[in-house]
């Protein structure tokens, strides 16, 4: 990698970091702590992810839960592994419930967006087959932090001040099915706030149950019991052989290579793919030598509302996949579609490629090993739907299905959602460099594709990639800049008719964690800015 410790183009708060031994990144500090300490115990870089995942639906809960979804890549043994940890919808729900419960789309909150919690499972079967590690020691941390509790980050603090509106909202049109979540993540109605000290025992003996269990009880057990008997009480969806089918899946992580660098995802249902369209797109476009030029933003943008035109319209669970990854990756229909480019803004369309509350963390140690893993609520609390006496909150997951029967993500029962949900992972010649991402819904593909462009084009080190000022395209030509992009950008941008809004609520652009192996084998990381990250170190 290419890039100087000493160069800081943006205004930074932090270093890159180095280290030898380990690293683990999250945007919440205990986390990053935690996997720290597994791997000075002798543990590996999976164990710590493990404990990690573990510790978020604690740490993090506006981010993710115990009933969330996950995916991660896994770098071990020299090879990349990849598991999709997201669940299916319940049998019992369908379009048809929707529209019969008076709603056009999805919604938010309550029982019809939840689908079958995912993450747990995941986080067994990489230990099951990786971890070297007790599952109850890895747990122990999670299951103390929910015991005696942990001071608020600020991050935490904004958005749960956002949240305590919804869920007070929530809980006074409907308290039965409302209640459990409103006593987990209030105060009786008041918010949490920085600093303050927030404890969910009912969570610690969940995860005790889980850590004994292998995380089956939450599938094939008691837990899973009282989900459902929650579920039929409120007018759920969520059976008894919902969970119990339950399996994740170990799969094949897709790649494109930009510029000499293998990048990798997870495949649909995820939209991974569409950080690998827009750099194939990017590629063989002529970017400038200043980054902060208006040109070079516009090509990216322009790149981004391409591949998000195809990914929104074709992708979804992968056997109800009617279009190939391949096809959308092709050089023949890359090429068609980068043809639309232009200097002005476009409205993007979806081609036809028949020619041819999110947390991420990542992990590295010194034998090698390194993880790339998300997990999701996906609206911070999500559905807020928790379940009573256990600290488990449900994810709004399924919010992401289509309601348009002709469409390959048509909400059916048994069917996995279009996912926001994407770990990367970046290496050269066959040799790992290093996991990443971006969380943030839609943000996400974005965010990857900044990252890449950032590091690959530009020569930034992980500190310096992650400070760099970002854009999101949030639809039509609508685009939103952090307020640290140039002035002249921002007005450049608007005469070729982007839409452009200047955003000073930065938690929305993505929250990013870095780790970049170097030649010498030193670990070198960065950590996000716009959140309480932090680089924990051996």
């Amino acid at each position: 990698m290419q890039f100087s410790c000493d160069t800081y183009r943006y205004q930074s708060r932090r270093n890159v970091v180095f280290a030898r031994r380990g690293m683990a990144c999250s945007s919440a500090p205990l986390a990053a702590q935690i996997g720290r300490d597994v791997m000075a115990a002798g543990g590996s870089a999976i164990d710590a992810a493990v404990a990690m995942s573990a510790a978020l639906p604690v740490l993090e809960p506006t981010g993710n839960a115990v009933g969330s979804d996950g995916f991660a890549l896994i770098w071990t043994g020299g090879r990349l592994y990849a598991i999709n940890g997201s669940g299916k919808a319940p049998r019992a729900l369908n379009a048809q419930a929707v529209r019969k419960a008076g709603f056009d789309a999805v919604p938010l909150e309550g029982w019809l967006p939840v689908t079958v919690p995912g993450a747990m499972g995941m986080l067994a079967a990489v230990h099951s087959r990786f971890g070297s590690k007790p599952l109850k020691q890895l747990f122990a941390p999670a299951v103390r932090y929910a015991k005696e509790g942990y001071a608020v980050p600020v991050t935490i603090a904004a958005q749960l001040k956002n949240e305590t509106v919804r869920l007070n909202a929530a809980y006074h049109t409907n308290p039965d099915l409302y209640g459990p979540a409103w006593e987990l993540f209030t105060k009786k109605g008041e918010r949490y706030r920085a600093g303050e000290l927030f404890c969910n025992p009912l969570l610690a003996r969940t995860l005790e149950e889980l850590a004994q269990t292998g995380c089956e009880s939450l599938y094939r057990g008691a837990l899973a019991e009282k989900i459902v008997e929650f579920s039929q009480k409120t007018g759920g969806f969520l059976a008894k052989e919902d969970l119990a089918d339950y399996q994740p899946e170990w799969v094949q992580p897709i790649e494109a290579n930009y510029k000499g660098y293998d990048v990798y995802e997870l495949p649909p249902n995820g939209h991974g793919i569409t950080a690998l369209m827009a750099l194939k797109l990017l590629e063989k476009l002529p970017l400038l030598d200043d980054r902060q030029d208006e040109r070079t933003y516009h090509q990216m943008i322009e790149c981004m509302k391409l591949a998000y035109a195809d990914t929104r319209t074709y992708v979804a669970d992968p056997a109800c996949m009617k279009t190939r990854v391949q096809d959308l990756l092709s050089e023949q229909y890359l090429n068609q579609r980068r043809s639309l480019i232009g200097e002005e803004a476009l409205t993007p369309q979806a081609g036809d490629p028949s020619c041819g509350g999110t947390v991420y963390f990542c992990t590295a140690d010194d034998k090698g090993n390194m993880v790339s893993w998300i997990q999701s609520n996906y609206h911070l609390l999500g559905s807020l739907v928790a379940v009573p006496g256990t600290g488990i909150a449900l994810q709004d997951r399924g919010a992401n299905f289509s309601m348009d029967p002709a469409s390959d993500n048509y909400l059916e029962g048994g069917k996995r959602s279009y996912h926001t949900i994407i770990p990367g992972f970046l290496a050269k010649n066959g040799n790992p460099i290093g996991p990443f991402g971006v969380m943030g819904g839609f943000m996400q593909p974005q965010g990857h594709l900044q990252v890449i462009v950032n590091t690959v084009d530009y020569h930034m080190n992980p500190q310096e990639t992650l400070d760099a000022p970002r854009f999101q395209w949030v639809g039509g030509k609508k685009v939103q800049l952090e307020r640290e992009v140039p002035d002249q950008v921002g007005r450049a941008l608007a005469e070729r008719g982007h839409e452009i809004e200047i955003v000073n609520e930065r938690i929305s652009m993505g929250r990013g964690q870095i780790i970049w192996r170097m030649e010498n084998g030193t670990l070198c990381a960065g950590t996000e800015p716009r959140a309480d990250g932090t680089v924990a170190c051996l």
